[in-house]
C-alpha cells in the first residue's frame, strides 16, 4: 500500500514538472531564475510542499507555483544577503528569529511596534521577512514554524494592512507549508476590523492558525523560558545586532579538534580524571554529610586534599533541575550557570542519564561553537548509565544570555557499533522524528552562585540553606521589577490609546465641519 502511494506521489511529480515546462516556461522562460528552476527539477520534497498545501490538484500547484517562482525572481530571493539588507531595519528588532514554542517549532517575531508605515521602506521590509524565511527554509527543510504577532504598545501609525498582507502570503503562497500557527498578542481594540478582513486572505484552511492571545493566554502556546517580560515571560534576551540573532546550533569547537595551548595540552588527562574524581567526592559527601561534620580531622584533610584538586580544576555541585525526556534525563533542566570572569568559576556541567533500555547516541550542539569546548559532545550512553559533559568558554570568551545549547538524542540498535566513524553514519541515517531534542540557556552568576555550580572552598563553608534563600532573594527582586515594567508599559499603551482616539475625534470633527460647508 506504501509502495503504491510513493509510486502514485513519483508519478504526479513528474507531471508537475513536465506540465510547469510547457505550459508555464515556454513562452517566457526568463520570468524565473534559473536557480529555482534548477531546484524544481531535482527537489521533489519542494514540489510536495506546494502539492499538499493546493490538496493534491496538479493545476491549482502550478499556479501556485508561478505565482511563487515569479515572487522569488522579482524580490531577488536567492541573492538576499545580510549585505541587502539596510542595517537600520537589522538594528531596530522588528523581525528575527528567537526561541521556540511548545510544540518545538521556531518563533518568529514580528515586533509591530517598530513597524511605521512608509511606501519609501516597504520593499526593504518585505526584503527582511524573505530574508529570514528563506535562510530558515534552507536550513531547517519544511520544519513548521510560529509567527508571534507582537502588537503591544502599537499605535495607529504602526497599522499596516498591505504588509500585513504581504506576510499573509508568504506562508500562504511563498512558504507553504510552513506556517504551524500564527500567534497575536495584545491586539487593540482599534484593530479588530482590521484581523476580519485577515481572515479571509488566510482561506478557511488556515483561519484556526490563528490564535489572539493575552498575557494569561500566550502560555498555552509559548512557555514563560522564551517569552519576554512584557508576555509574562522569563527569557532574558535582548535584542541587539550585529551579529543576526539566530538559534542555528552547530558542532562546538572541541568536537573538531580544538587548538590547545601548550598548558593545555600537559594537562589535559590531568584536569579531566580530577574533575572525575571531584565529582565522586562531591557525591560521597552529599552521602555522609552528617559524619564529616562530627569529625573535624577528617574534614581538615578532606580539606587539604580538595586545595590540590582546585588547583588544577574548580569543582562542580552536580545539577539539581532535572529534565525528563523519553530517551534522557538532562540536568540542569533549563540553564547553565557558569561563573563570571572575576570568580574564576567558569566551567559548567550537564548530566545525561540514559532512561531506555538501549544505547543512546547524544549530540551537543551550540548557536556559538567558536565560543565553547564541549567534553564529550557526540558520544552514546548505555542504558541507566550517566555521562558527566563539562562545558567551558574558549579563550577567554564571554559567556552571553543570547548563546543556546542543543541536546540531541537518538535509540540505537544493540548490534550498532558506538565508535566515532559508527556514530557518525548513525546520525546521517536517524530519522528526524526519531530524535529528542533538548535546548539549554546559558546564563552568567555574578555575587550569587546557584546549586548547578560552585568552588569547592564556597560548598564547605556555606550551607546549602543559605544559598537557596539568597537564590529566591534573588528571584523576589526579578519578579519585583517585571511588575514594574508591566505596569509602566500599560501606561505607555494607555497613553498611546488615547493618543489615537483623540485623533480619531479630530479626523471625525474635521470632516464634519467639512461636510457642512461643502
Amino acid at each position: 500500500m506504501a509502495e503504491n502511494h510513493a509510486q502514485n506521489k513519483a508519478k504526479i511529480i513528474s507531471e508537475i514538472r513536465r506540465r510547469f515546462e510547457a505550459e508555464y516556461m515556454a513562452e517566457k522562460p526568463d520570468k524565473y531564475d534559473p536557480r529555482d528552476i534548477e531546484r524544481l527539477q531535482q527537489d521533489d520534497n519542494w514540489i510536495e510542499s506546494y502539492l499538499s498545501w493546493r490538496h493534491n490538484v496538479i493545476d491549482e500547484t502550478l499556479k501556485m507555483l508561478d505565482e511563487s517562482f515569479q515572487w522569488r525572481k522579482e524580490i531577488s530571493v536567492n541573492d538576499l544577503t545580510e549585505s541587502s539588507i539596510p542595517r537600520w531595519l537589522l538594528e531596530i528588532g522588528g523581525i528575527y528569529l528567537h526561541g521556540y514554542d511548545k510544540d518545538g517549532n521556531k518563533l518568529f517575531w514580528i515586533r509591530a511596534k517598530y513597524h511605521i508605515k512608509d511606501q519609501k521602506t516597504m520593499l526593504d521590509k518585505k526584503k527582511l521577512i524573505a530574508f529570514w524565511l528563506e535562510r530558515y527554509a534552507k536550513r531547517e527543510h519544511g520544519k513548521p514554524i510560529t509567527v508571534m504577532f507582537d502588537l503591544s504598545e502599537t499605535g495607529i501609525n504602526s497599522i499596516d494592512m498591505d504588509f500585513v498582507r504581504f506576510i499573509i502570503n508568504c506562508f500562504k503562497v511563498y512558504y507553504s507549508k510552513y506556517l504551524s500557527k500564527m500567534v497575536i498578542f495584545d491586539m487593540p481594540w482599534i484593530m479588530n476590523a482590521a484581523f476580519k478582513l485577515v481572515k479571509t486572505w488566510l482561506g478557511p484552511e488556515a483561519v484556526s492558525l490563528l490564535k489572539f492571545t493575552t498575557k494569561n493566554e500566550v502560555q498555552e502556546y509559548v512557555s514563560v523560558e522564551y517569552l519576554p517580560p512584557h508576555m509574562g515571560g522569563t527569557d532574558p534576551f535582548k535584542y541587539s545586532y550585529p551579529p543576526l540573532v539566530d538559534d542555528d546550533f552547530q558542532t562546538p569547537l572541541c568536537e573538531n579538534g580544538p587548538i590547545t595551548s601548550e598548558d593545555e595540552a600537559s594537562s589535559k588527562e590531568d584536569i579531566e580524571s580530577d574533575a572525575k574524581e571531584t565529582l565522586e567526592t562531591i557525591s560521597n559527601e552529599e552521602q555522609t554529610g552528617l559524619l564529616k561534620k562530627s569529625n573535624p580531622t577528617e574534614s581538615t584533610s578532606k580539606a587539604e586534599e580538595n586545595e590540590k584538586v582546585d588547583s588544577k580544576m574548580k569543582a562542580f555541585k552536580k545539577p539539581l533541575s532535572v529534565f525528563k525526556g523519553p530517551l534522557l534525563h538532562i540536568s540542569p533542566a533549563e540553564e547553565l550557570y557558569f561563573g563570571s570572569t572575576e570568580s574564576g568559576e567558569k566551567k559548567t556541567l550537564i548530566v545525561l542519564t540514559n532512561v531506555t533500555k538501549n544505547i543512546v547516541a547524544f549530540k551537543v550542539r551550540t548557536t556559538a561553537p567558536e565560543k565553547y569546548r564541549v567534553k564529550p559532545s557526540n558520544s552514546s550512553c548505555d542504558p541507566g548509565a550517566s555521562v558527566d559533559i563539562v562545558v567551558s568558554p574558549h579563550g577567554g570568551l564571554t559567556v552571553s544570555a543570547q548563546d543556546r545549547f542543543l541536546i540531541m538524542a537518538a535509540e540505537m540498535e544493540q548490534s550498532s557499533g558506538t565508535g566515532p566513524a559508527e556514530l557518525t553514519q548513525f546520525w546521517k541515517e536517524v530519522p528526524r522524528n526519531k530524535v529528542m531534542e533538548h535546548r539549554l540557556r546559558c546564563h552568567t552568576v555574578e555575587s550569587i552562585k546557584p546549586n548547578t555550580l560552585m568552588l569547592r572552598e564556597n560548598a564547605l563553608n556555606m550551607s546549602d540553606k543559605t544559598n537557596e534563600d539568597l537564590y529566591l532573594q534573588l528571584n523576589r527582586l526579578l519578579e519585583s521589577n517585571r511588575k514594574l515594567e508591566d505596569q509602566v508599559q500599560r501606561c505607555i499603551w494607555f497613553q498611546q490609546l488615547l493618543l489615537s482616539l483623540t485623533m480619531l475625534l479630530l479626523a471625525l470633527v474635521v470632516s464634519f465641519f467639512y461636510s457642512m460647508y461643502s
